[in-house]
């Protein structure tokens, strides 16, 4: 999988806050040098040709009795294959001219073509990445912008995936080489570079994002980070994870919306199983899509208006109401109204005895 990039400026070694997306295809540089190759090898094969049969030409400037060398033969192919032809060097054998004709003719042609083919493919190339590199941005609006492809990262990408969201809406940013391969792998795009620094934030469109999603493995670099986008973007919402509990506060401090505490959510799953397999396998289920029971939140549908949670199909276990989270069971939300939100467990997929309610042209019952 070669990768597509660009950035402003060119340079060597390793670029920051270059952007590459995706690509199908093998590296236009790869494609030159594999061109180089051949237009070397046609080279090579035209001079062998002319120095084996080297007794079939002539030199205006030599003597009759000089035979043609070498440097005669490297020097007569290169002028005939650039078709410069100053004549000084000539066949006088008829096969000589058959060869001319037939062999060398086809192979100047053919020199020709990948020279010309090589300089329209790279030029075209490179307009095809900016091309894409500005349309790109055109379409990054309302995306999500993924600090940090290790295994978080790419759990959090296939979770939102899963759940309907386009990979071209994806960004990710991250400085190493490994994760870049990973990403374009999934077809996502990706800033490389440090997400602490504004101008990579910048080409990952922070400013014009939806959400933001930091999973590096350092809570110093999840703070630092965080601070940073919160600056660019003050109405994004940022999910952050955080190793250590002690950090949460400083992490919602920063400006994010979310904290997960990664270390202890696995903590008490292993602490889950350990005093209950079944529990543990349970809460391994809701948190893996696709299968068996997942946690989700959907909107209220009008015929569920007044009801309490616990008579509804799904097994609610949340409301969301004015941007507040209530138990199911806290007498503020005995009674669902318009507006609500619910966080629900249900079937991964549905079944014929358990339909999802507000999936099958349902009126919502929203505030509007």
């Amino acid at each position: 999988m070669a990768d597509d990039s660009s950035e402003i400026g060119q340079g060597t070694g390793r670029s920051v806050g270059l952007i590459s997306l995706p690509d199908p295809v093998r590296s236009p540089w790869w494609e030159l040098g594999r061109r180089l190759l051949l237009a070397f090898a046609i080279l090579l094969g035209t001079v062998l040709i002319v120095y084996f049969d080297r007794g079939a030409y002539r030199d205006g400037n030599d003597p009759p009795d000089y035979a043609v060398g070498l440097i005669d033969s490297i020097y007569y192919t290169t002028v005939t294959l650039s078709t410069t032809g100053y004549g000084d060097i000539a066949p006088v054998e008829p096969h000589a001219r058959l060869i001319n004709a037939f062999v060398i003719t086809p192979l100047r042609i053919a020199f020709l073509v990948l020279l010309i083919g090589t300089t329209l493919e790279v030029l075209a190339s490179q307009g095809r990445r900016i091309f894409r590199i500005a349309r790109w941005r055109k379409r990054m609006a309302a995306h999500v912008v993924v600090i940090g492809y290790g295994t978080k990262g790419r759990a959090a990408v296939d979770t939102i995936v899963n759940n309907g969201l386009s990979r071209e809406s994806i960004v990710v940013v991250d400085p190493g080489a490994e994760a870049l391969q990973e990403a374009h792998a999934d077809g996502l795009a990706v800033v490389t570079g440090d997400a602490t620094r504004r101008d990579v934030l910048r080409r990952a469109g922070v400013s014009e994002a939806d959400q933001v999603i930091i999973t590096t493995n350092r809570d110093d670099s999840n703070v630092l980070a965080t601070l940073t986008v919160r600056q660019l973007n003050p109405e994004v919402w940022i999910v952050a994870a955080c190793r250590e509990q002690e950090n949460v506060a400083l992490m919602r401090q920063s400006g994010a919306n979310s904290v997960i505490t990664s270390s202890d959510a696995v903590g008490r799953l292993l602490g889950l199983s350990s005093l209950s397999p079944t529990l543990g396998s349970v809460m391994e289920d809701l948190l893996t899509y696709g299968e068996g029971l997942e946690v989700a939140e959907r909107d209220l549908i009008v015929s569920e208006v007044g009801k309490q949670p616990q008579q509804l199909p799904d097994q609610v276990i949340a409301v969301v109401r004015d941007e507040k989270v209530y138990r199911y069971f806290d007498p503020v939300v005995t009674q669902l109204a318009r507006g609500d939100r619910l966080i629900v467990v249900r079937p991964a997929r549905e079944l014929p005895w358990a339909p999802r309610p507000g999936t099958h042209n349902e009126e919502f019952a929203t505030d509007d």
